[in-house]
Protein backbone atom coordinates (compact mmCIF):
# COMPACT_ATOMS: atom_id res chain seq x y z
CA UNK A 1 0.00 0.00 0.00
CA UNK A 2 1.22 3.50 -0.78
CA UNK A 3 2.27 5.79 2.04
CA UNK A 4 0.03 8.80 2.76
CA UNK A 5 1.22 12.14 1.44
CA UNK A 6 1.95 14.62 4.22
CA UNK A 7 0.71 18.11 3.43
CA UNK A 8 1.41 20.64 6.14
CA UNK A 9 0.14 19.18 9.42
CA UNK A 10 -2.40 16.73 7.97
CA UNK A 11 -1.80 13.50 6.11
CA UNK A 12 -3.57 13.17 2.80
CA UNK A 13 -4.13 9.63 1.51
CA UNK A 14 -2.72 8.85 -1.93
CA UNK A 15 -5.15 9.03 -4.83
CA UNK A 16 -6.99 5.79 -5.67
CA UNK A 17 -4.98 3.56 -7.97
CA UNK A 18 -1.69 5.34 -7.18
CA UNK A 19 1.24 2.96 -7.51
CA UNK A 20 3.21 2.09 -4.42
CA UNK A 21 6.88 3.08 -4.23
CA UNK A 22 9.19 1.17 -6.53
CA UNK A 23 12.81 1.63 -7.50
CA UNK A 24 11.85 0.39 -10.96
CA UNK A 25 9.73 3.51 -11.51
CA UNK A 26 12.89 5.34 -12.60
CA UNK A 27 12.85 3.28 -15.81
CA UNK A 28 9.44 4.80 -16.67
CA UNK A 29 10.70 8.37 -16.33
CA UNK A 30 10.80 9.30 -20.00
CA UNK A 31 12.93 12.49 -19.67
CA UNK A 32 15.50 10.67 -17.55
CA UNK A 33 15.62 7.64 -19.86
CA UNK A 34 15.94 9.90 -22.93
CA UNK A 35 18.79 11.91 -21.38
CA UNK A 36 20.76 8.86 -20.25
CA UNK A 37 20.20 7.10 -23.58
CA UNK A 38 21.32 10.18 -25.56
CA UNK A 39 24.48 10.41 -23.44
CA UNK A 40 25.26 6.71 -23.92
CA UNK A 41 24.72 6.88 -27.69
CA UNK A 42 26.86 10.02 -28.07
CA UNK A 43 29.72 8.51 -26.07
CA UNK A 44 29.45 5.24 -28.02
CA UNK A 45 29.64 7.16 -31.31
CA UNK A 46 32.92 8.69 -30.10
CA UNK A 47 34.37 5.22 -29.48
CA UNK A 48 33.27 4.03 -32.93
CA UNK A 49 34.61 7.20 -34.57
CA UNK A 50 38.00 6.73 -32.91
CA UNK A 51 38.08 3.10 -34.06
CA UNK A 52 37.17 4.10 -37.62
CA UNK A 53 39.64 7.01 -37.87
CA UNK A 54 42.58 5.61 -35.91
CA UNK A 55 41.92 1.86 -36.19
CA UNK A 56 42.11 1.41 -32.40
CA UNK A 57 39.64 0.99 -29.56
CA UNK A 58 39.74 3.75 -26.95
CA UNK A 59 37.50 2.93 -23.99
CA UNK A 60 38.40 6.31 -22.41
CA UNK A 61 36.09 7.87 -25.01
CA UNK A 62 33.13 6.36 -23.10
CA UNK A 63 33.66 8.82 -20.27
CA UNK A 64 35.80 11.55 -21.84
CA UNK A 65 34.68 15.02 -22.80
CA UNK A 66 35.08 16.74 -26.14
CA UNK A 67 34.72 15.25 -29.58
CA UNK A 68 31.90 14.56 -32.02
CA UNK A 69 29.05 14.63 -31.13
CA UNK A 70 28.77 16.60 -27.92
CA UNK A 71 27.33 14.26 -25.31
CA UNK A 72 26.59 17.25 -23.08
CA UNK A 73 24.42 18.75 -25.82
CA UNK A 74 22.77 15.42 -26.60
CA UNK A 75 21.94 14.85 -22.93
CA UNK A 76 20.43 18.25 -22.15
CA UNK A 77 18.58 18.49 -25.47
CA UNK A 78 17.04 15.04 -24.94
CA UNK A 79 16.05 16.07 -21.42
CA UNK A 80 14.46 19.35 -22.53
CA UNK A 81 12.58 17.84 -25.49
CA UNK A 82 11.31 14.88 -23.45
CA UNK A 83 10.13 17.25 -20.69
CA UNK A 84 8.39 19.36 -23.33
CA UNK A 85 6.67 16.33 -24.83
CA UNK A 86 5.62 15.04 -21.40
CA UNK A 87 4.70 18.24 -19.57
CA UNK A 88 3.93 20.51 -22.52
CA UNK A 89 6.09 23.09 -24.22
CA UNK A 90 4.26 25.89 -22.39
CA UNK A 91 5.12 24.48 -18.94
CA UNK A 92 7.53 26.12 -16.55
CA UNK A 93 9.35 22.79 -16.24
CA UNK A 94 10.11 22.82 -19.98
CA UNK A 95 11.26 26.46 -19.72
CA UNK A 96 13.66 25.46 -16.95
CA UNK A 97 15.01 22.50 -18.94
CA UNK A 98 15.37 24.62 -22.10
CA UNK A 99 17.32 27.37 -20.31
CA UNK A 100 19.50 24.73 -18.63
CA UNK A 101 20.19 23.14 -22.04
CA UNK A 102 21.05 26.52 -23.56
CA UNK A 103 23.54 27.33 -20.80
CA UNK A 104 25.23 23.91 -21.04
CA UNK A 105 25.46 24.09 -24.84
CA UNK A 106 26.83 27.64 -24.79
CA UNK A 107 29.39 26.60 -22.18
CA UNK A 108 30.43 23.57 -24.27
CA UNK A 109 31.50 25.63 -27.29
CA UNK A 110 32.40 28.80 -25.44
CA UNK A 111 34.16 28.59 -22.11
CA UNK A 112 35.22 24.92 -22.24
CA UNK A 113 36.49 25.15 -25.83
CA UNK A 114 38.70 28.13 -24.97
CA UNK A 115 39.90 26.49 -21.74
CA UNK A 116 41.05 23.55 -23.87
CA UNK A 117 42.93 25.87 -26.23
CA UNK A 118 44.61 27.56 -23.26
CA UNK A 119 45.60 24.14 -21.89
CA UNK A 120 47.19 23.35 -25.26
CA UNK A 121 49.31 26.53 -25.13
CA UNK A 122 50.31 25.94 -21.50
CA UNK A 123 51.31 22.36 -22.26
CA UNK A 124 53.53 23.57 -25.11
CA UNK A 125 55.19 26.12 -22.80
CA UNK A 126 55.85 23.45 -20.14
CA UNK A 127 57.19 21.08 -22.81
CA UNK A 128 59.76 23.67 -23.88
CA UNK A 129 61.04 24.32 -20.33
CA UNK A 130 64.55 23.15 -19.50
CA UNK A 131 64.61 19.79 -17.67
CA UNK A 132 65.94 21.42 -14.46
CA UNK A 133 62.91 23.74 -14.19
CA UNK A 134 60.56 22.76 -11.32
CA UNK A 135 57.53 22.64 -13.66
CA UNK A 136 59.24 20.58 -16.37
CA UNK A 137 57.95 17.29 -14.94
CA UNK A 138 54.34 18.38 -14.36
CA UNK A 139 51.59 16.27 -15.86
CA UNK A 140 50.07 17.80 -19.01
CA UNK A 141 46.69 19.50 -18.77
CA UNK A 142 43.72 17.96 -20.56
CA UNK A 143 43.26 19.75 -23.87
CA UNK A 144 40.08 18.20 -25.23
CA UNK A 145 37.50 19.88 -23.00
CA UNK A 146 35.05 21.68 -25.22
CA UNK A 147 33.31 21.38 -28.55
CA UNK A 148 33.12 23.17 -31.85
CA UNK A 149 29.71 24.62 -32.79
CA UNK A 150 29.26 21.71 -35.25
CA UNK A 151 29.82 19.15 -32.48
CA UNK A 152 27.32 20.94 -30.24
CA UNK A 153 24.78 21.09 -33.09
CA UNK A 154 25.24 17.38 -33.85
CA UNK A 155 24.73 16.57 -30.17
CA UNK A 156 21.55 18.65 -30.14
CA UNK A 157 20.19 16.84 -33.21
CA UNK A 158 21.03 13.48 -31.62
CA UNK A 159 19.33 14.50 -28.37
CA UNK A 160 16.22 15.65 -30.22
CA UNK A 161 16.02 12.38 -32.14
CA UNK A 162 16.53 10.22 -29.03
CA UNK A 163 13.92 12.17 -27.03
CA UNK A 164 11.39 11.92 -29.87
CA UNK A 165 12.01 8.18 -30.25
CA UNK A 166 11.85 7.60 -26.48
CA UNK A 167 8.60 9.56 -26.21
CA UNK A 168 7.09 7.55 -29.06
CA UNK A 169 8.01 4.29 -27.31
CA UNK A 170 6.60 5.61 -24.02
CA UNK A 171 3.39 6.73 -25.72
CA UNK A 172 3.80 10.44 -25.00
CA UNK A 173 2.39 13.07 -27.31
CA UNK A 174 -0.32 10.76 -28.66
Amino acid sequence: MAEPIVSGATAVPPPPGAPSFSYLAVFYNCPLVAAVLAFAIAQSIKVLTTWYKENRWDAKQLVGSGGMPSSHSATVTALAVAVGLQEGFASSLFATAAVFASVVMYDAFGVRLHAGKQAEVLNQIVYELPSEHPLAETRPLRELLGHTPQQVFAGGVLGFAVATFTAMIAGLGS
